[in-house]
């Protein structure tokens, strides 16, 4: 067993965020009442702790989010240049900035993830997706969508609860750059985020209703799916629900772009430099409890490395501190919700039950909120639930080859296929997988890193479309 070295605990004070007891919906530039007055509460998924009462937007409220979107984008937003749309742009992504360390507590407090992820990726990144495509707003007709890319018009966007901030980010930032307005739904686990966004919209000054935030659970995004207004709609999450919008939208000019499940491959060549391997293998599955669609959640080792990777890997595991999502030393916070720690338990149950071998580090759990320690299991075979199903939490599952072909044919044998990644010093070898796996995404010698600059989407069951960079203009671009 390593040791570990103790540190005092260091937790960030949650004084900065001045929460609310209750939110309303963010429609046409005002927080208003929902019309038939239902709400729902959000809890703080560590501690179990009431964090606010949200309103849960009906039907009625989705249309007027949508006509105030509409309007906005016939009379301000879209006749607006693109040079002033960038203004914009600059102004929320500078706020986002001044007001980082507020968003990241309350990002920790609503969704559970360790705060150094929090203010270390999700609001530095999501201030950089503004910025980037602030960049873009005045630039259009040089994109190479045509002389005169118009937008699209109103687009609906539901976004998960693994980023909450960082996904508004990804579908706000290019619809706005490109003219559209928006009306955005949160997940309902975890919409704070998403509120504090639309005060920091109102800070801006931002025209009233080119961003509307309805808030509520699975008839919200339904009743935003249905409506006729909605030219567009951008969704990220499981892939069960992406299925569900792409038969609803069937038949109907509304665009779609979903982004949705994947088990990522993550390979170890023999040749890999392996203490740096075993670091992308934890922020590959680890980061984010696991709660990432491109996760690594499926291991290939090739086997004349297998003992040096799983010695190396269990020893670096029983580092890993879990606890406290607040306090700055932890690595592993805590699991979404009840419900997800549900899926993950029973997902992980069927992993033994079908002959796999579970290896978890020695950690002390918090008796209150939902929490899963992080575990390996070995001996994993490609029929087994833990090999194909989607966990999405801290759940690694170990598999090995002995060629690279069969590496090849393992990391496809998959239906689902957003992100992948390959470790080896050969950079020959990491062309020669990259041209066969069928991926999005293929990382080489890293996993899990994210610019706004690079496109990002799947194939097959994780969906259609891109979002990030040049690629992300075109679904909101009528060119």
């Amino acid at each position: 067993m390593t040791d570990v070295w103790q540190y005092a605990p260091a937790p960030e004070s949650r004084e900065i965020v001045d929460l609310r007891s209750e939110y309303g919906l963010f429609i046409d530039g005002e927080f208003v009442e929902p019309i038939d007055g239902e709400m729902f509460k959000t809890v703080n998924p560590a501690t179990e702790e009431v964090l606010a009462a949200v309103s849960a937007a009906g039907a009625a409220d989705v249309d007027r989010a949508v006509s105030a979107a509409r309007r906005a984008q016939m009379d301000v937003w879209g006749p607006m240049s693109g040079a002033e749309r960038a203004k914009y742009l600059y102004r929320l992504a500078r706020v986002i900035q001044e007001r980082a360390r507020e968003i990241a507590v309350l990002e920790t407090l609503d969704n559970g993830k360790p705060i150094k992820e929090s203010r270390d990726v999700d609001v530095p990144t999501a201030a950089a997706h503004f910025f980037s495509y602030a960049g873009w707003a005045d630039k259009l007709e040089h994109a190479g969508f045509g002389p005169d890319p118009r937008p699209v018009g109103v687009a609906g966007q539901i976004i998960p609860w693994n980023f909450p901030l960082l996904m508004a980010a990804w579908k706000l930032a290019p619809a706005l750059a490109t003219g559209n307005t928006c009306v955005l739904k949160p997940a309902e686990t975890t919409p704070l985020t998403a509120l504090l966004l639309a005060e920091i919209l109102q800070e801006i000054d931002l025209p009233p209703g080119v961003v509307n935030i309805v808030t509520g659970a699975g008839d919200t995004g339904q009743a935003l799916v249905d409506h006729d207004g909605v030219d567009k709609i951008a969704f990220t999450g499981s892939t069960a629900v992406g299925k569900q919008i792409q038969r609803a939208v069937a038949g109907r000019p509304t665009r779609l772009t979903l982004e949705l499940g994947g088990k990522a491959a993550n390979v170890i060549f023999d040749d890999a430099p392996i203490d740096q391997a075993v670091e992308g293998i934890v922020n590959g599955i680890f980061f984010n409890q696991g709660h990432v669609c491109c996760a690594g959640s499926r291991l290939l080792v090739q086997e004349s490395v297998l003992e040096s990777v799983m010695d190396r890997l269990k020893r670096r595991l029983g580092t890993l501190r879990v606890g406290d999502p607040l306090d700055k030393n932890t690595d592993l916070g805590a699991i979404n919700s009840a419900e997800q720690l549900a899926r993950i338990v029973e997902l992980t149950d069927s992993g033994e039950a079908q002959g796999a071998q579970r290896w978890q580090p020695q950690c002390d759990l918090p008796d209150r909120g939902y929490w899963f320690a992080p575990t390996v299991f070995t001996g994993v075979s490609q029929s087994h639930r833990i090999a194909r199903e989607e966990i999405f939490g801290p759940v690694l599952s170990v598999l090995t080859f002995r060629t690279p072909d069969e590496a090849i044919t393992k990391a496809n044998n998959t239906p689902y296929g957003l992100s992948a990644g390959v470790w080896t010093e050969k950079g020959s070898r990491i062309l020669w997988a990259a041209e066969r796996l069928r991926a999005g995404v293929v990382w080489a010698n890293t996993f899990n890193r994210f610019d706004p600059t690079s496109p990002f989407g799947g194939y097959k069951e994780s969906g259609f479309g891109r979002e990030g960079g040049r690629h992300g203009l075109a679904p909101y671009l009528a060119a």
